[in-house]
């Protein structure tokens, strides 16, 4: 018996991925191809640079930014409502207004907290890469258009490797902390393309029937900075996959010191009226 090879042994490799199994299909369409992404794909280890992006991983970036901003763009126009008190041609015209705005203002906020994951396991010798979920997508998708509001899981970075509980942290962490500094960096930006603008208060994106560039940059900026606000505090939520649970689980001093930057500007901003971030953007933008 000590010449046979024990049939399990195969089941034991070097590589973890390379027992990946996936089925060809046939050529589909994109719109196929949006409802019925194909996960099981063989993964290839890339010894590049952090700023690597396979092509599957750049499809799927795509996939996920396009059904986020058509979400975002759903919502601003009323959902399948609008339809019906706007009429078809305001309708559409609407929705592939305010599909751009919305995508410049909170498409980062989604993108590079993504690639902020990334990054931080890329540093420590992990493989990771983007990865859209079509159920979430199209969760997200179908709330848009029947109830006007925006909940979706576009998806997330997958990460494989040996790390320790920091190191795990650390990863969970980084997308969070890219929020809190697209925020920070939102307020003088803004305020200066404001400043330079000449805009200095709220006014809406459609007058009439006139699109207002004015109306369009304040939306942009509204929208920037809530929107980081809002992604990096729920993603601290110590609940399911969240970032929170791994960054708690590691820290829990950083945990709550971090949770805490975000939800109090929150809370003093929505439920008290203590302040607001576009009246701070507003008095910046006042000195050019």
């Amino acid at each position: 018996m000590q010449g046979r090879r024990d049939p399990r042994a195969g089941l034991v490799e070097n590589d973890p991925f390379t027992r990946v199994h996936h089925q060809r299909s046939t050529p589909q369409s994109p719109i196929s191809n949006f409802w019925q992404m194909n996960f099981q794909q063989p993964i290839h280890h890339h010894k590049g640079n952090l700023w690597h992006f396979s092509e599957e991983e750049k499809r799927h970036l795509m996939l996920a930014t396009g059904a986020f901003a058509l979400a975002l763009g759903l919502m601003m126009s009323g959902g399948i409502g609008g339809l019906f008190t706007d009429g078809f041609s305001k309708w559409i015209f609407q929705l592939l207004l305010f599909m751009p705005i919305m995508l410049l203002a909170v498409g980062p906020a989604f993108l590079l907290h993504e690639i902020g994951h990334k990054i931080a396991a890329r540093h420590y010798g992990c493989w990771a890469e983007f990865r859209a979920d079509p159920k979430g997508l199209r969760f997200g998708l179908l709330l848009a258009a029947f109830l006007g509001i925006v909940f979706m899981a576009p998806g997330a970075v997958m990460v494989a490797g040996l790390v320790t509980r920091k190191q795990n942290g650390h990863i969970a962490i980084a997308g969070p902390l890219v929020n809190l500094g697209l925020f920070l960096i939102g307020i003088p930006l803004w305020a200066l393309i404001l400043g330079l603008t000449g805009v200095d208060m709220p006014t809406e994106v459609l007058v009439g029937n006139k699109v207002s560039w004015h109306g369009m940059v304040w939306m942009a900026a509204q929208f920037w900075l809530s929107a980081n606000l809002v992604l990096g505090a729920f993603n601290m939520l110590p609940f399911g996959p969240l970032d929170g649970v791994k960054v708690k689980a590691w820290s829990e001093q950083a945990y709550f010191v971090l949770l805490s930057i975000f939800l109090i500007p929150i809370i003093t901003w929505w439920f008290m009226g203590l302040w607001s971030p576009m009246d701070l953007v507003v008095s910046i933008a006042s000195i050019f």
